[in-house]
C-alpha cells in the first residue's frame, strides 16, 4: 500500500500474490443485517477467496449476555480459533462482502483485544475481488489445529456501566457509527424494541463515510472525515454503533492515524437503546 494508506489494510493484488503462504490465514467475516438481504454463509459456500476460513462472529462470541456477537473470553476465543488452524503469529487477512462493513470488527477483535500482531483488512472486500475476476473456490480449507496464545486487553472494551460513567462524566468523546437518521431518530432502528436517538454528547460519524466503493480512504481523508464530525484526535474516544460491528470501522480509522487512546462500547445501541434507564437525546446535536 502507498504511504498515505492505512498500514492495517492490504490490497487484492498483494493478497493474491500471497495465496498459499504457510503463515497466511484468510478469514471471511461477512455479516449482514436483514435489510441488506444477503446470506453470508450461502455466499461463502458459492465461492470464496482460496484458502479462506469462514469466521462467524456470532458463534465465536459471548453467548451469556443475550446480546449479539459480544466479545468472548480469551480462553474461549483461543480455543475456537485454534480449531480453525489460526495461531497468534499468523498473518491474518480479514474480508467481508462490501469491503468495509464487518471485517474491521474481526480485525479489532484479533488485533486490539486479543493481541495478535499481524492482522489486516482486505481493501475492497469480496465484492471487489469478484469484480476484478480474481480466483474463487468452493472447497473448504483444511488447516491443522493450532495454538492461539491471546494477549488479552480488556481495557479496550467498554461495558454498560463504564459507558454510563462516560456519558455522565464526558470523560471520552463518543463517536457513533450508525446512520445520521438513526442517530437523529428520524429513521427507525432495524432491531425491534429499540428506542431511537443517541447518547448525550455523542457525535455522528456514520460508518459509510470511511470508504469509497468498498475501499478505505487515504489517511488525510480519514483525518478530515473524523475532524469534520467534531472529534478531536488529541483526546480519547469511545466508538459505538448498532451492535458493536461498524463501531470498529471508526476504530480502524483512528488506529490508522496513530490514535491509540480509544475504546469500543461492545453492547452499543443493542444494549443502550433497549433499556428504559439509559439517557437518550434526539436530533443532530
Amino acid at each position: 500500500m502507498t504511504a498515505d494508506k492505512s498500514r492495517f489494510v492490504v490490497s487484492a493484488d498483494w493478497l493474491q500474490g500471497e495465496l498459499g503462504a504457510k503463515d497466511l490465514r484468510i478469514l471471511d467475516a461477512s455479516f449482514y443485517l436483514p435489510a441488506q438481504k444477503r446470506d453470508a454463509d450461502a455466499e461463502y459456500a458459492s465461492g470464496h477467496i482460496p484458502g479462506a476460513i469462514r469466521f462467524d462472529q456470532d458463534k465465536i462470541s459471548d453467548h451469556s449476555t443475550g446480546l449479539p456477537h459480544m466479545v468472548p473470553s480469551p480462553e474461549f476465543f483461543a480455543a475456537e480459533v485454534g480449531k480453525l488452524g489460526i495461531g497468534e503469529t499468523d498473518r491474518i487477512v480479514i474480508y467481508d462482502g462490501p469491503g468495509l462493513f464487518a471485517s474491521p470488527r474481526v480485525w479489532w477483535l484479533f488485533h486490539i483485544v486479543m493481541g495478535a500482531p499481524n492482522v489486516f483488512v482486505l481493501d475492497g472486500g469480496l465484492d471487489g475481488w469478484k469484480a476484478e475476476g480474481r480466483p474463487l473456490e468452493q472447497a473448504l480449507p483444511a488447516f491443522a489445529p493450532a495454538t492461539f496464545r491471546p494477549n488479552f486487553n480488556g481495557s479496550r472494551v467498554v461495558s454498560l456501566d463504564a459507558m454510563r460513567d462516560i456519558v455522565d462524566s464526558h470523560s471520552l468523546q463518543i463517536a457513533d457509527a450508525r446512520s445520521g437518521g438513526r442517530f437523529a431518530a428520524t429513521e427507525p432502528e432495524p432491531r425491534e424494541g429499540m428506542r431511537s436517538g443517541h447518547m448525550p454528547g455523542a457525535k455522528s460519524l456514520p460508518s459509510g463515510v470511511f470508504a469509497t466503493n468498498g475501499k478505505f480512504k487515504s489517511l488525510p481523508e480519514l483525518r478530515e472525515t473524523i475532524e469534520k464530525a467534531g472529534i478531536d484526535l488529541d483526546k480519547p474516544v469511545v466508538t459505538t454503533c448498532g451492535s458493536g460491528i461498524t463501531a470498529a470501522i471508526i476504530t480502524l480509522a483512528l488506529e490508522s492515524l496513530g490514535h491509540g487512546n480509544n475504546k469500543l462500547y461492545d453492547g452499543s445501541w443493542s444494549e443502550w437503546g433497549s433499556r428504559a434507564d439509559t439517557p437518550i437525546v434526539t436530533g443532530q446535536d
